[in-house]
Protein backbone atom coordinates (compact mmCIF):
# COMPACT_ATOMS: atom_id res chain seq x y z
CA UNK A 1 0.00 0.00 0.00
CA UNK A 2 1.29 3.48 -0.86
CA UNK A 3 0.95 6.20 1.77
CA UNK A 4 0.63 9.34 -0.33
CA UNK A 5 1.71 12.89 0.43
CA UNK A 6 0.38 15.95 -1.45
CA UNK A 7 1.64 15.73 -5.02
CA UNK A 8 2.56 12.05 -4.75
CA UNK A 9 1.19 9.55 -7.24
CA UNK A 10 0.75 5.81 -7.63
CA UNK A 11 0.03 3.69 -10.75
CA UNK A 12 -3.34 1.94 -10.84
CA UNK A 13 -4.24 -1.49 -12.20
CA UNK A 14 -6.87 -2.00 -14.89
CA UNK A 15 -10.44 -2.47 -13.74
CA UNK A 16 -12.86 -0.77 -11.33
CA UNK A 17 -11.45 1.08 -8.32
CA UNK A 18 -13.11 1.88 -4.99
CA UNK A 19 -12.39 5.24 -3.36
CA UNK A 20 -13.69 5.46 0.21
CA UNK A 21 -13.72 8.44 2.58
CA UNK A 22 -15.40 7.47 5.88
CA UNK A 23 -16.56 10.04 8.37
CA UNK A 24 -18.84 13.09 8.51
CA UNK A 25 -18.22 14.06 4.89
CA UNK A 26 -20.07 14.24 1.59
CA UNK A 27 -18.06 12.65 -1.21
CA UNK A 28 -18.42 13.88 -4.78
CA UNK A 29 -16.48 13.68 -8.03
CA UNK A 30 -15.86 15.83 -11.10
CA UNK A 31 -15.19 14.18 -14.45
CA UNK A 32 -13.08 16.28 -16.80
CA UNK A 33 -11.11 16.08 -20.04
CA UNK A 34 -7.64 17.29 -20.97
CA UNK A 35 -8.68 20.91 -20.40
CA UNK A 36 -9.55 20.15 -16.77
CA UNK A 37 -13.14 21.36 -17.16
CA UNK A 38 -16.48 19.56 -16.90
CA UNK A 39 -18.50 19.11 -20.08
CA UNK A 40 -21.87 19.57 -18.40
CA UNK A 41 -23.97 18.88 -15.31
CA UNK A 42 -23.72 15.12 -15.88
CA UNK A 43 -19.98 15.30 -15.09
CA UNK A 44 -20.71 16.16 -11.45
CA UNK A 45 -21.36 13.02 -9.33
CA UNK A 46 -22.63 13.57 -5.80
CA UNK A 47 -25.10 12.08 -3.34
CA UNK A 48 -28.17 13.41 -5.13
CA UNK A 49 -26.84 12.55 -8.60
CA UNK A 50 -24.91 9.40 -7.77
CA UNK A 51 -24.13 7.94 -11.18
CA UNK A 52 -22.37 8.83 -14.42
CA UNK A 53 -20.72 6.61 -17.04
CA UNK A 54 -17.83 4.93 -15.26
CA UNK A 55 -18.54 6.42 -11.82
CA UNK A 56 -21.04 5.54 -9.10
CA UNK A 57 -21.37 6.87 -5.56
CA UNK A 58 -22.86 4.78 -2.75
CA UNK A 59 -22.62 6.27 0.70
CA UNK A 60 -18.99 7.11 1.43
CA UNK A 61 -17.58 5.02 -1.45
CA UNK A 62 -17.04 6.12 -5.04
CA UNK A 63 -16.50 3.36 -7.61
CA UNK A 64 -14.56 4.44 -10.70
CA UNK A 65 -14.08 2.30 -13.80
CA UNK A 66 -11.71 4.34 -16.01
CA UNK A 67 -12.44 2.23 -19.10
CA UNK A 68 -16.16 3.05 -18.83
CA UNK A 69 -15.87 6.83 -18.46
CA UNK A 70 -17.52 9.01 -21.07
CA UNK A 71 -15.55 9.64 -24.29
CA UNK A 72 -12.91 12.30 -23.78
CA UNK A 73 -12.74 11.92 -20.00
CA UNK A 74 -9.17 11.73 -18.72
CA UNK A 75 -9.52 12.71 -15.07
CA UNK A 76 -11.77 12.08 -12.06
CA UNK A 77 -11.25 14.45 -9.14
CA UNK A 78 -12.56 13.29 -5.76
CA UNK A 79 -13.96 16.06 -3.54
CA UNK A 80 -15.16 16.15 0.07
CA UNK A 81 -17.23 18.69 1.95
CA UNK A 82 -18.88 18.57 5.39
CA UNK A 83 -22.00 16.43 5.54
CA UNK A 84 -23.46 19.24 7.64
CA UNK A 85 -23.08 22.34 5.44
CA UNK A 86 -22.94 24.55 8.53
CA UNK A 87 -19.83 22.84 9.93
CA UNK A 88 -16.41 24.05 8.69
CA UNK A 89 -13.92 21.34 7.71
CA UNK A 90 -11.56 22.71 10.34
CA UNK A 91 -13.88 21.45 13.08
CA UNK A 92 -13.84 17.91 11.68
CA UNK A 93 -11.10 15.29 11.69
CA UNK A 94 -8.90 15.21 8.61
CA UNK A 95 -10.54 13.04 5.95
CA UNK A 96 -8.66 9.86 5.08
CA UNK A 97 -9.06 8.45 1.59
CA UNK A 98 -8.35 4.83 0.69
CA UNK A 99 -8.16 3.46 -2.86
CA UNK A 100 -8.87 -0.25 -3.34
CA UNK A 101 -8.20 -2.25 -6.52
CA UNK A 102 -10.36 -4.82 -8.32
CA UNK A 103 -9.09 -7.67 -6.13
CA UNK A 104 -9.84 -5.80 -2.91
CA UNK A 105 -6.19 -4.90 -2.30
CA UNK A 106 -5.53 -1.44 -0.85
CA UNK A 107 -3.50 0.53 -3.39
CA UNK A 108 -3.09 3.90 -1.71
CA UNK A 109 -4.04 5.90 1.34
CA UNK A 110 -4.00 9.66 1.76
CA UNK A 111 -4.65 11.95 4.72
CA UNK A 112 -4.18 15.64 3.84
CA UNK A 113 -2.97 18.28 6.29
CA UNK A 114 -5.78 19.28 8.63
CA UNK A 115 -8.06 21.85 6.95
CA UNK A 116 -8.56 25.29 8.49
CA UNK A 117 -10.98 27.69 6.85
CA UNK A 118 -11.61 25.52 3.78
CA UNK A 119 -15.18 24.47 3.02
CA UNK A 120 -14.42 22.12 0.10
CA UNK A 121 -11.35 19.91 -0.25
CA UNK A 122 -9.96 18.17 -3.34
CA UNK A 123 -8.44 14.91 -2.10
CA UNK A 124 -7.17 12.97 -5.10
CA UNK A 125 -7.33 12.86 -8.87
CA UNK A 126 -7.44 9.67 -10.91
CA UNK A 127 -5.90 10.58 -14.26
CA UNK A 128 -4.69 9.02 -17.48
CA UNK A 129 -1.05 9.27 -18.45
CA UNK A 130 -0.46 7.65 -21.82
CA UNK A 131 -2.05 4.22 -21.72
CA UNK A 132 -2.06 3.92 -17.93
CA UNK A 133 -4.06 5.43 -15.10
CA UNK A 134 -2.60 6.90 -11.92
CA UNK A 135 -3.78 8.50 -8.69
CA UNK A 136 -2.27 11.75 -7.45
CA UNK A 137 -2.84 13.16 -3.95
CA UNK A 138 -4.00 16.79 -3.91
CA UNK A 139 -5.18 18.19 -0.57
CA UNK A 140 -6.26 21.47 -2.18
CA UNK A 141 -8.99 23.42 -0.38
CA UNK A 142 -11.36 26.26 -1.22
CA UNK A 143 -12.31 28.90 1.29
CA UNK A 144 -15.06 30.10 -1.04
CA UNK A 145 -16.50 26.61 -1.39
CA UNK A 146 -18.50 25.68 -4.44
CA UNK A 147 -17.87 29.03 -6.13
CA UNK A 148 -14.15 28.28 -6.18
CA UNK A 149 -14.86 24.79 -7.43
CA UNK A 150 -17.01 26.24 -10.20
CA UNK A 151 -14.27 28.63 -11.21
CA UNK A 152 -11.63 25.95 -11.57
CA UNK A 153 -13.69 23.16 -13.12
CA UNK A 154 -16.09 25.05 -15.34
CA UNK A 155 -19.28 24.26 -13.42
CA UNK A 156 -21.73 26.84 -14.78
CA UNK A 157 -21.86 30.10 -12.89
CA UNK A 158 -24.73 32.52 -13.41
CA UNK A 159 -23.59 35.65 -15.18
CA UNK A 160 -25.76 38.63 -15.91
CA UNK A 161 -24.82 42.27 -16.27
CA UNK A 162 -22.32 41.61 -13.49
CA UNK A 163 -20.93 38.13 -12.83
CA UNK A 164 -22.67 36.29 -10.01
CA UNK A 165 -21.12 33.55 -7.90
CA UNK A 166 -23.93 31.05 -7.55
CA UNK A 167 -22.97 27.74 -9.16
CA UNK A 168 -25.39 25.63 -11.12
CA UNK A 169 -25.28 22.24 -9.43
CA UNK A 170 -26.94 19.16 -10.94
CA UNK A 171 -30.37 18.34 -9.63
CA UNK A 172 -30.82 16.24 -6.51
CA UNK A 173 -32.29 12.76 -6.54
CA UNK A 174 -32.60 11.84 -10.10
CA UNK A 175 -33.81 8.28 -9.69
CA UNK A 176 -32.01 7.02 -12.78
CA UNK A 177 -29.45 8.21 -15.30
CA UNK A 178 -30.97 10.37 -18.02
CA UNK A 179 -29.23 9.33 -21.23
CA UNK A 180 -30.35 10.93 -24.48
CA UNK A 181 -32.48 8.52 -26.48
CA UNK A 182 -34.67 9.00 -29.51
CA UNK A 183 -38.16 8.58 -28.10
CA UNK A 184 -41.43 10.11 -29.12
CA UNK A 185 -41.97 13.32 -27.18
CA UNK A 186 -44.39 12.82 -24.33
CA UNK A 187 -47.67 14.69 -24.14
CA UNK A 188 -46.91 18.08 -22.56
CA UNK A 189 -48.44 18.61 -19.14
CA UNK A 190 -50.37 21.62 -20.39
CA UNK A 191 -52.78 19.21 -22.11
CA UNK A 192 -55.63 18.52 -19.66
CA UNK A 193 -56.45 14.88 -19.07
CA UNK A 194 -59.39 13.27 -20.75
CA UNK A 195 -62.23 12.17 -18.48
CA UNK A 196 -61.44 8.95 -16.67
CA UNK A 197 -62.61 5.90 -18.60
CA UNK A 198 -63.30 2.72 -16.64
CA UNK A 199 -61.45 -0.36 -17.88
CA UNK A 200 -64.64 -2.30 -18.49
CA UNK A 201 -68.09 -2.98 -17.11
CA UNK A 202 -66.64 -4.37 -13.89
CA UNK A 203 -63.43 -4.70 -11.91
CA UNK A 204 -62.88 -8.19 -13.32
CA UNK A 205 -59.80 -9.15 -11.32
CA UNK A 206 -60.85 -7.41 -8.10
CA UNK A 207 -57.83 -5.06 -8.06
CA UNK A 208 -59.76 -1.87 -7.34
CA UNK A 209 -61.72 -3.50 -4.55
CA UNK A 210 -58.54 -4.79 -2.90
CA UNK A 211 -56.83 -1.41 -3.22
CA UNK A 212 -59.72 0.58 -1.85
CA UNK A 213 -60.26 -1.83 1.03
CA UNK A 214 -56.65 -1.20 2.05
CA UNK A 215 -57.08 2.56 1.72
CA UNK A 216 -60.27 2.50 3.76
CA UNK A 217 -58.38 0.94 6.66
CA UNK A 218 -56.44 4.19 7.11
CA UNK A 219 -59.31 6.54 6.25
CA UNK A 220 -58.01 7.24 2.75
CA UNK A 221 -60.47 8.01 -0.06
CA UNK A 222 -60.80 5.42 -2.85
CA UNK A 223 -59.01 5.58 -6.19
CA UNK A 224 -60.69 5.10 -9.57
CA UNK A 225 -59.32 2.66 -12.12
CA UNK A 226 -58.23 4.46 -15.28
CA UNK A 227 -57.97 2.74 -18.66
CA UNK A 228 -55.01 4.88 -19.71
CA UNK A 229 -53.01 4.06 -16.59
CA UNK A 230 -53.84 0.38 -17.00
CA UNK A 231 -52.69 0.50 -20.62
CA UNK A 232 -49.39 2.11 -19.61
CA UNK A 233 -48.97 -0.42 -16.79
CA UNK A 234 -49.56 -3.37 -19.14
CA UNK A 235 -47.08 -1.98 -21.65
CA UNK A 236 -44.40 -1.53 -19.02
CA UNK A 237 -44.99 -4.95 -17.46
CA UNK A 238 -44.61 -6.49 -20.92
CA UNK A 239 -41.35 -4.58 -21.53
CA UNK A 240 -39.96 -5.79 -18.19
CA UNK A 241 -41.05 -9.37 -18.88
CA UNK A 242 -39.36 -9.26 -22.29
CA UNK A 243 -36.12 -8.02 -20.74
CA UNK A 244 -36.41 -10.41 -17.79
CA UNK A 245 -35.77 -7.68 -15.21
CA UNK A 246 -37.50 -4.99 -13.18
CA UNK A 247 -36.73 -1.36 -13.97
CA UNK A 248 -38.21 2.12 -14.31
CA UNK A 249 -36.90 1.99 -17.87
CA UNK A 250 -37.93 -1.07 -19.87
CA UNK A 251 -35.77 -3.05 -22.23
CA UNK A 252 -37.20 -0.94 -25.07
CA UNK A 253 -35.61 2.21 -23.60
CA UNK A 254 -38.91 3.82 -22.59
CA UNK A 255 -39.54 4.77 -18.97
CA UNK A 256 -42.79 4.02 -17.17
CA UNK A 257 -43.44 7.78 -16.84
CA UNK A 258 -43.19 8.25 -20.59
CA UNK A 259 -45.66 5.42 -21.12
CA UNK A 260 -48.18 7.18 -18.86
CA UNK A 261 -48.29 10.38 -20.93
CA UNK A 262 -48.07 8.49 -24.22
CA UNK A 263 -51.24 6.66 -23.11
CA UNK A 264 -52.91 10.06 -22.78
CA UNK A 265 -52.79 10.63 -19.00
CA UNK A 266 -51.19 13.99 -18.14
CA UNK A 267 -50.34 13.85 -14.45
CA UNK A 268 -49.53 16.20 -11.61
CA UNK A 269 -47.88 13.43 -9.63
CA UNK A 270 -47.36 9.72 -10.21
CA UNK A 271 -45.86 6.72 -8.41
CA UNK A 272 -45.16 3.21 -9.58
CA UNK A 273 -44.83 -0.26 -8.04
CA UNK A 274 -42.62 -2.62 -10.05
CA UNK A 275 -42.74 -6.14 -8.62
CA UNK A 276 -42.13 -9.70 -9.76
CA UNK A 277 -43.28 -12.91 -8.13
CA UNK A 278 -46.95 -12.65 -7.11
CA UNK A 279 -49.32 -14.69 -9.29
CA UNK A 280 -52.61 -12.89 -8.71
CA UNK A 281 -53.77 -9.33 -7.89
CA UNK A 282 -54.58 -10.49 -4.36
CA UNK A 283 -51.02 -11.78 -3.88
CA UNK A 284 -49.68 -8.53 -5.34
CA UNK A 285 -51.64 -6.37 -2.88
CA UNK A 286 -50.60 -8.62 0.02
CA UNK A 287 -46.96 -8.18 -1.00
CA UNK A 288 -47.33 -4.40 -1.24
CA UNK A 289 -49.02 -4.14 2.17
CA UNK A 290 -46.08 -5.93 3.83
CA UNK A 291 -43.55 -3.38 2.54
CA UNK A 292 -43.65 -0.01 4.34
CA UNK A 293 -42.43 2.03 1.37
CA UNK A 294 -44.78 0.38 -1.14
CA UNK A 295 -47.70 0.59 1.28
CA UNK A 296 -47.15 4.35 1.58
CA UNK A 297 -48.08 4.88 -2.07
CA UNK A 298 -50.96 2.42 -1.92
CA UNK A 299 -52.50 4.41 0.94
CA UNK A 300 -51.43 7.93 -0.13
CA UNK A 301 -54.47 10.26 -0.27
CA UNK A 302 -52.82 12.46 -2.91
CA UNK A 303 -53.40 9.76 -5.55
CA UNK A 304 -56.86 9.61 -7.07
CA UNK A 305 -56.43 7.19 -10.01
CA UNK A 306 -54.76 3.81 -10.47
CA UNK A 307 -53.92 1.22 -13.10
CA UNK A 308 -52.50 -2.31 -13.05
CA UNK A 309 -50.76 -4.49 -15.61
CA UNK A 310 -48.86 -7.78 -15.53
CA UNK A 311 -47.02 -10.02 -17.98
CA UNK A 312 -45.21 -13.35 -17.80
CA UNK A 313 -41.57 -13.57 -18.81
CA UNK A 314 -40.94 -16.09 -21.59
CA UNK A 315 -37.54 -17.12 -20.30
CA UNK A 316 -38.19 -17.29 -16.56
CA UNK A 317 -41.92 -17.75 -16.21
CA UNK A 318 -41.94 -14.98 -13.57
CA UNK A 319 -44.91 -12.64 -13.49
CA UNK A 320 -43.91 -8.96 -13.75
CA UNK A 321 -46.30 -6.39 -12.28
CA UNK A 322 -46.66 -2.64 -12.77
CA UNK A 323 -49.09 -0.65 -10.63
CA UNK A 324 -49.51 3.07 -11.21
CA UNK A 325 -50.90 5.66 -8.79
CA UNK A 326 -51.54 9.17 -10.07
CA UNK A 327 -53.33 12.47 -9.75
CA UNK A 328 -54.34 14.09 -13.07
CA UNK A 329 -52.87 17.40 -14.14
CA UNK A 330 -55.08 20.47 -13.76
CA UNK A 331 -54.09 24.15 -13.97
CA UNK A 332 -55.33 24.63 -10.41
CA UNK A 333 -53.20 21.70 -9.21
CA UNK A 334 -50.15 23.14 -10.95
CA UNK A 335 -50.68 26.52 -9.30
CA UNK A 336 -51.24 24.91 -5.90
CA UNK A 337 -48.06 22.79 -6.10
CA UNK A 338 -45.96 25.75 -7.26
CA UNK A 339 -47.31 27.80 -4.36
CA UNK A 340 -46.33 25.00 -1.97
CA UNK A 341 -42.76 25.08 -3.30
CA UNK A 342 -42.63 28.86 -2.81
CA UNK A 343 -44.01 28.52 0.71
CA UNK A 344 -41.53 25.82 1.72
CA UNK A 345 -38.66 27.80 0.18
CA UNK A 346 -39.64 30.91 2.12
CA UNK A 347 -39.94 28.90 5.31
CA UNK A 348 -36.26 27.94 4.91
CA UNK A 349 -35.32 31.57 4.26
CA UNK A 350 -37.24 32.82 7.28
CA UNK A 351 -35.56 30.18 9.45
CA UNK A 352 -32.21 31.56 8.26
CA UNK A 353 -33.22 35.14 9.06
CA UNK A 354 -33.78 36.13 5.43
CA UNK A 355 -36.70 37.95 3.86
CA UNK A 356 -39.15 35.84 1.85
CA UNK A 357 -39.14 35.75 -1.93
CA UNK A 358 -42.05 37.21 -3.85
CA UNK A 359 -43.61 35.18 -6.68
CA UNK A 360 -42.81 36.77 -10.03
CA UNK A 361 -44.88 36.01 -13.18
CA UNK A 362 -42.02 36.32 -15.71
CA UNK A 363 -39.74 34.12 -13.59
CA UNK A 364 -42.62 31.65 -13.22
CA UNK A 365 -43.09 31.58 -16.98
CA UNK A 366 -39.36 30.94 -17.49
CA UNK A 367 -39.33 28.17 -14.90
CA UNK A 368 -42.42 26.46 -16.31
CA UNK A 369 -41.08 26.68 -19.86
CA UNK A 370 -37.79 25.06 -18.84
CA UNK A 371 -39.45 22.17 -16.99
CA UNK A 372 -41.74 21.51 -19.96
CA UNK A 373 -38.79 21.79 -22.35
CA UNK A 374 -36.73 19.24 -20.42
CA UNK A 375 -39.66 16.81 -20.62
CA UNK A 376 -40.49 17.53 -24.26
CA UNK A 377 -36.92 17.36 -25.60
CA UNK A 378 -35.73 14.62 -23.23
CA UNK A 379 -32.78 16.42 -21.63
CA UNK A 380 -31.78 17.40 -18.12
CA UNK A 381 -29.52 20.44 -17.85
CA UNK A 382 -29.42 24.15 -17.13
CA UNK A 383 -28.38 24.54 -20.77
CA UNK A 384 -31.03 23.70 -23.37
CA UNK A 385 -30.10 21.77 -26.53
CA UNK A 386 -30.20 25.05 -28.48
CA UNK A 387 -27.78 26.67 -26.01
CA UNK A 388 -30.35 28.67 -24.04
CA UNK A 389 -29.26 29.50 -20.47
CA UNK A 390 -31.28 30.57 -17.41
CA UNK A 391 -30.84 34.30 -17.99
CA UNK A 392 -31.80 33.88 -21.65
CA UNK A 393 -35.04 32.18 -20.65
CA UNK A 394 -35.77 34.79 -17.97
CA UNK A 395 -35.23 37.66 -20.41
CA UNK A 396 -37.38 35.97 -23.07
CA UNK A 397 -40.18 35.66 -20.50
CA UNK A 398 -40.00 39.39 -19.78
CA UNK A 399 -37.97 39.37 -16.57
CA UNK A 400 -35.76 42.41 -15.98
CA UNK A 401 -33.61 41.27 -13.08
CA UNK A 402 -29.96 42.15 -12.60
CA UNK A 403 -29.09 38.66 -11.34
CA UNK A 404 -30.60 35.24 -12.10
CA UNK A 405 -30.15 31.87 -10.37
CA UNK A 406 -31.67 28.48 -11.14
CA UNK A 407 -32.21 25.15 -9.39
CA UNK A 408 -33.47 22.07 -11.25
CA UNK A 409 -34.50 18.65 -10.04
CA UNK A 410 -36.13 15.52 -11.39
CA UNK A 411 -37.76 12.46 -9.90
CA UNK A 412 -39.34 14.01 -6.81
CA UNK A 413 -43.09 13.52 -6.38
CA UNK A 414 -44.09 16.43 -4.14
CA UNK A 415 -43.21 19.99 -3.21
CA UNK A 416 -41.89 18.86 0.18
CA UNK A 417 -39.67 16.21 -1.37
CA UNK A 418 -38.09 18.52 -3.93
CA UNK A 419 -37.40 21.37 -1.47
CA UNK A 420 -35.89 18.90 0.99
CA UNK A 421 -33.64 17.59 -1.75
CA UNK A 422 -32.52 21.08 -2.73
CA UNK A 423 -31.82 22.02 0.88
CA UNK A 424 -29.69 18.87 1.30
CA UNK A 425 -27.50 19.92 -1.63
CA UNK A 426 -24.97 22.69 -0.88
CA UNK A 427 -25.25 24.41 -4.26
CA UNK A 428 -29.04 24.41 -4.33
CA UNK A 429 -29.18 25.47 -0.70
CA UNK A 430 -26.91 28.43 -1.52
CA UNK A 431 -29.38 29.60 -4.16
CA UNK A 432 -32.36 29.26 -1.83
CA UNK A 433 -30.58 31.13 0.97
CA UNK A 434 -28.87 33.80 -1.13
CA UNK A 435 -29.68 37.11 0.61
CA UNK A 436 -29.63 39.14 -2.62
CA UNK A 437 -32.49 37.27 -4.25
CA UNK A 438 -35.89 38.95 -3.93
CA UNK A 439 -38.18 37.09 -6.37
CA UNK A 440 -38.89 33.52 -7.44
CA UNK A 441 -40.69 31.49 -10.09
CA UNK A 442 -41.53 27.78 -9.98
CA UNK A 443 -42.15 25.35 -12.83
CA UNK A 444 -42.96 21.63 -12.86
CA UNK A 445 -43.82 19.15 -15.58
CA UNK A 446 -44.44 15.41 -15.64
CA UNK A 447 -43.87 12.78 -18.27
CA UNK A 448 -40.13 12.86 -18.77
CA UNK A 449 -37.73 9.95 -18.56
CA UNK A 450 -37.27 10.54 -14.83
CA UNK A 451 -40.85 11.51 -13.98
CA UNK A 452 -41.42 15.03 -12.64
CA UNK A 453 -39.05 17.84 -13.66
CA UNK A 454 -38.82 20.87 -11.38
CA UNK A 455 -37.32 24.33 -11.87
CA UNK A 456 -36.76 27.22 -9.47
CA UNK A 457 -35.71 30.54 -11.00
CA UNK A 458 -34.49 33.28 -8.66
CA UNK A 459 -34.09 36.97 -9.41
CA UNK A 460 -32.64 40.04 -7.75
Amino acid sequence: MGELVPGGNVPLPAGPLSVRVPGPFDVSALITGEDGRVRGDADFVFFNQPAAPGARLRGDTLTVDPAALRPGATRVTVVVSPADPGTPLGRLPSPTLRITGPAGRTLARFTPPHPREETVLLLVEIYRRGDTWKARALGQGYGDGLAGLARDFGVDVVEDAAPATTPFIPSPRSPLPVPPAPTAPPVPPSVPPRPSVPPGPADADGFAGLVNASRAQVGCPPVALDARLSSAARGHAAAMASAGRLGVEGGDGVSVYQRVVTAGFAYLTVAEHLVSGPRTPAEFITFVQRDEQLRRSLQDPSYTHAGLGHATGNRTGDVFWTALWARPFTPAGLARTAAEVVGLTNRERLAAGLRPLAPDPPLTAAAQAHSADMVGRDFYSHTAPDGGRPWDRAEAAGARRRSIGENIACGQRSAAEVVTGWMNSPGHRANILKPDFTHIGIGLAGGGRAGMYWTQVFGA
